[in-house]
Parts: structure tokens; sequence; C-alpha cells
């Protein structure tokens, strides 16, 4: 019966999100375009589909994977932990002694990235559109691997205390670099890749990280320093993306050079 009663508040929260969505599709179909809407009954199957999907998904979230988050950022901060790990006293911990919270924070980024469904979609959709020039699996193992970098970057942000804008503006300065140099067909598909990132599977598991790891690292504060890993896991991924295009181009041109210059 709980299962039920949480399953039908879900349900409802999730439809009232919807209904927004619904209404603006309609509404422009048949009051703008004024013309009727293509398979109608599979399309309606498609919003219960998705209704259905959500709900459930957000239930898990809720139950598992958001107190689950928080609790292992917690644990792995906890300076005991931390002390008996690195050698050092509790008292006197350093940036370096937190490697495990970093390796959890870029492994959960990858993970985490690698399962986003909008990230799938937006690569299959690439490799489709630039007809196999853009690799839907080398997309998004380049963003995953940009968000597991900014992760633990963010974390370590966390763990210093430094300001988060020395990072965020230090990473759009090499963005705007390397978007002068790289080719122009990827820097639309780059920028996209850094938003389609932060959708429901990342944010929840980043969030209760940041949150957990603020609450467990002495002098930090949770409204301040909890948030902003979601700016690193946004911003990273498009200077992976750009670097990915541009490392690839510069093997083809220096296997191009080997073969003319054989």
């Amino acid at each position: 019966m709980e299962f039920l009663r949480e399953f039908g508040h879900s349900l409802i929260s999730t439809a009232g999100d919807m209904l927004p969505i619904v209404v603006i599709i309609f509404g422009f179909q048949l009051v703008v375009i004024r013309r009727r809407i293509p398979n109608l009954k599979r399309v309606l199957i498609g919003f219960f589909y998705v209704l259905l999907g959500l709900s459930l998904f957000l239930m898990g979230l809720e139950q598992a994977i958001f107190p689950l988050g928080e609790q292992m950022a917690t644990q792995l901060s906890d300076p005991q932990f931390i002390a008996q790990s690195s050698g050092h006293s509790a008292a006197e911990l350093y940036w370096y002694d937190y490697y495990w919270v970093y390796l959890f924070a870029a492994t959960i980024g990858f993970s985490t990235t690698i399962a986003e469904p909008s990230l799938l979609a937006v690569a299959l959709k690439a490799e489709h559109v630039s007809g196999g020039t853009v690799a839907a699996n080398g997309l998004r193992i380049a963003v995953a691997l940009g968000v597991a970098v900014g992760i633990a970057l963010g974390s370590y942000r966390i763990v210093t205390g430094i300001p988060l804008y020395y990072f965020i503006v230090v990473g759009y300065v090499v963005v705007m670099i390397q978007t002068y140099f790289s080719p122009k067909f990827i820097i639309a598909l780059a920028y996209d890749s850094g938003g389609v990132t932060t959708s429901t599977v990342t944010v929840p598991l980043v969030a209760a990280l940041g949150l957990g790891l603020a609450n467990s690292v002495p002098g930090r504060s949770a409204l301040l320093d909890g948030f902003g890993l979601i700016a690193f896991a946004s911003l990273l991924p498009i200077i992976a993306v750009l670097g990915y295009v541009q490392l690839s181009e510069w093997m083809v041109r220096r296997s191009i050079d080997k073969e003319s210059s054989s």
C-alpha cells in the first residue's frame, strides 16, 4: 500500500509537470498550425509511457540514488575515515588526503553521464546527421570524461574552499580559445553537450555528492559550497568535446603527413 501511495503521488506530480508541455504541443498543432495530429493514438500511448516511466524513475531516484549518493559522500569525506586512510590526524587533513572523494566523484560522474538518456539521444542524432563523422560512442565517452574531470575538480574546490568563479572564469576562457581554433561543425554540438548532462540521472547524484561533501568538510557551508558541482558538469564536457575533435583532426593530419612523406 505504501508503494501504491508513493507511486500515485509521483504519478500526479509528474502529470502536473508534463501538462504544460502537452498543452503547448497540442495547442500549437491545433490552433496555430490548424492541422490534425497525425497518429493521435500512437502519440497518446507514447505520452502515457513517458508519464509511467518518469514516475517510476523519479521514485527510484528519491528512494535509492539520491540518499545513497549523499551517504557515500558523507562517509568518504568523514574526517575519521580520511585520517585512517591518509595516516594524518583528523585535525590536520590536507586537500590531497581526500583522494577517495575525488575518485568517487570522477567515477560517479562518468557512469551517470554514460547512462544519461538525453546524452544518448543527442549522440545518436549527431551521428545520424553527420553521416558518421561524429561517432555516437565517441561523443558519449568524451562528454562522460569531461563530467568525470569536472565533478572531481568541483569536489577539490569544495575541499579547498577556493571560490567557484575562479574555476568558471578560467574554464570559459579556455572554451573561448578552443572555440576559435575548433572546426565550425562541432562548436554547436559541443555547447549542447554541456547542457544535456544536467538531466534526470546526473543532477540528483551530483547535487547529493556536493551537499554531502560540504556537510562533512569542516568549515564548509552546504548553501555556499555544496552547490556549484553542476556548473562543472556543464562546463568541462564542452572542453572535452572540443578537445576530442581537435585531437582527432590532429591525428588525421599527422597520419596524412606521414603517408605523404613516405
